[in-house]
């Protein structure tokens, strides 16, 4: 069987000591580049990387020390994930990249765009964390506990998997994690922004989405109804339309 020639092998970037693994689908404008959270990596954008490739070209990445990464020397706090991968789009001449986080994703996402303003993206918050005063890891895992009480059991399989992948660092990563204070960085964040959030989203609440939002120069907020945190896992089509209807741009076989 021939292979999708649209298809692009995984591929290692490493930038100072880090390295992150990358495969490509899909071609034409946009380019969409998919950040995982915490614990995760690019197989958990497999279901939304199949539906946005069809409206342009997407890149789904797995972060050092995560998914297929090789761990980095030293756990890379979260301002330094988003030089890695401003690097990469640089690297790659990427520009005016859809940038779509999930979770600490979110994160890494508004790094680039208040410290590299030059890539010139437009972001897709999918469940933004971490709220304000929740910042303790075992608060953190409590709420993820809880969204993932009614989950599928797809879901439940790929979160096990990736979090086992994630190596010894968790820990470290975790960390990295909740040291960083987002709140500070969205006012200086100047592109376009959805922020999207399962509708039953524990880890991402509705207030703390909406103050996001708020505090976001330019963003509107969404939600996935009857969908909690994971959502782009369980049932990616209704995000994957929300990402689509925010950027303009008719999906389906009409829009050729």
């Amino acid at each position: 069987m021939p292979s999708d020639p649209s298809l692009h092998r995984a591929t290692e970037f490493t930038y100072q000591g880090a390295t992150l693994i990358w495969e490509a689908r899909g071609s034409g404008d946009p380019t969409f580049v998919l950040v995982h959270g915490i614990g995760m990596g690019r197989t958990v954008f497999t279901g939304l990387a199949e539906l946005l490739a069809a409206q342009g070209r997407v890149i789904a990445i797995d972060l050092p020390g995560y998914g297929e990464a090789p761990e980095p020397p030293r756990t890379p706090t979260v301002e330094r994930l988003a030089d890695i991968v401003a690097a990469f789009l640089g690297d790659q001449t990427i520009r005016e990249p859809v940038l779509v986080g999930h979770s600490m994703g979110t994160q890494v996402i508004v790094e680039v765009a208040a410290r590299h303003p030059d890539v010139d993206p437009r972001l897709v918050l999918l469940g933004p964390t971490v709220e304000e005063g929740q910042r303790r890891a075992l608060t953190q895992l409590r709420k993820l506990a809880r969204d993932l009480i009614d989950e599928s059991p797809r879901v439940l399989f790929v979160g096990a998997r990736e979090y086992l992948r994630a190596g010894p660092n968790l820990r470290l990563k975790m960390r990295a994690m909740l040291v960083h204070r987002p709140e500070l960085t969205y006012p200086r964040v100047e592109a376009e922004c959805l922020v999207l959030r399962g509708e039953t989203d524990t880890v991402a609440p509705r207030e703390w989405c909406v103050r996001v939002a708020s505090t976001l120069p330019h963003a509107r907020l969404a939600e996935v109804p009857g969908s909690g945190h994971e959502t782009m896992i369980k049932d990616p089509d209704p995000a994957a339309e929300l990402i689509l209807e925010w950027l303009g741009i008719t999906s389906g076989p009409e829009s050729g």
